[in-house]
């Protein structure tokens, strides 16, 4: 006889006022796997409302939830709270937290999605644990709740039974993890091509691009050597070739272009260089020797120690990992 998958019991909690694509993003990532499944591996998914009313506004749409933790009783193998803007009412919310402590002592894993993580940090369920939000955020979350340990910038974090996800869009690679976990990166990666979104970013990957970075700083000779940098990654980058293409002291545009972006500008090359890299294993067979040189590494291993500390994994796992 041949076993199946069993259905697996998701349950996302929908707070008031909630962010409408960290409700829909995991939801459909969830569903998709639904679909693209050929061995019967499945998921029941369900909304839960925080209170008595099952229709949550959820920016500018009207979310009607399955059940509420008022009357919500079946089994839940999965549960994420997702997050709000108005996550401040997580501090208020007993009854809420009260139903998270009890629910999730019988469930296989939990987690959040962005701020939804104040809700499991206001119910104790981040104490001792490493934990992630949107990472305007982390600094309250830390501060909120000083028995956690708040990893700032990070796309997931996994600790034991506990995932959180940074904000937004992350919710959808944290529910793609999921997938993979249950039924296997062939299903996870079909998801993602599926859902056209990249394929199943590493959860300690940087929830900052150097791309990102560049559209931040508003001085105009910050921002220009962002461009410059970005076009000329190959050159040897140093601290003071770039102050002088500023136009300014190397004391200067350090304090400057730390400002302006919050990252030092060694920072944003090794990011820019990474992110370049990433691009050229993803999309072309070049050897490691090779891409190191394109994209400014002195050496392949100079290469694998900058992914190590921005991505979490060396560069031909990346390949591997990304070419499928």
């Amino acid at each position: 006889m041949v076993m199946r998958p069993a259905r697996k019991a998701i349950a996302i909690v929908v707070p008031p006022g909630a962010q409408s694509l960290d409700v829909s993003g995991p939801l459909d990532a969830f569903l998709e796997a639904n679909r693209q499944s050929t061995n019967g591996a499945k998921y029941d998914v369900r909304l839960i409302s925080t209170g008595v009313q099952r229709v949550v506004r959820a920016g500018g749409l009207s979310i009607v939830a399955d059940t509420s933790i008022a009357d919500d009783t079946k089994p839940i193998d999965t549960l994420l709270v997702a997050g709000t803007p108005d996550y401040a009412q997580a501090y208020s919310s007993d009854q809420l937290g009260a139903w998270l402590r009890r629910r999730t002592s019988k469930t296989r894993r939990y987690g959040s999605v962005c701020t939804g993580a104040f809700f499991l940090g206001a119910a104790g369920l981040l104490d001792g644990l490493h934990a992630t939000t949107h990472w305007q955020h982390a600094a309250e979350l830390a501060e909120r709740f000083p028995a956690a340990n708040v990893i700032p910038d990070q796309i997931y974090i996994q600790d034991g039974a506990l995932y959180t996800s940074a904000g937004v869009t992350a919710g959808i690679d944290l529910a793609l993890k999921l997938i993979e976990d249950d039924f296997g990166r062939d299903l996870a990666l079909m998801v993602a091509r599926r859902l056209v979104v990249f394929l199943k970013r590493p959860g300690g990957q940087s929830q900052f691009s150097a791309h990102l970075a560049a559209q931040v700083a508003e001085e105009g000779r910050i921002q220009a050597v962002q461009h410059w940098i970005l076009d000329h990654l190959s050159l040897d980058l140093t601290l003071a070739s770039l102050a002088k293409r500023a136009a300014m002291s190397v004391r200067n545009f350090t304090r400057v272009f730390q400002s302006e972006t919050g990252i030092t500008p060694a920072d944003f090359v090794e990011m820019a260089r990474v992110d370049a890299a990433r691009r050229l294993l993803e999309d072309s067979e070049a050897p490691l020797q090779r891409v190191a040189s394109r994209c400014g590494f002195s050496s392949p291993d100079t290469m694998r120690r900058a992914f190590l500390r921005r991505i979490g994994i060396g560069p031909s796992d990346y390949r591997e990992r990304f070419r499928g």
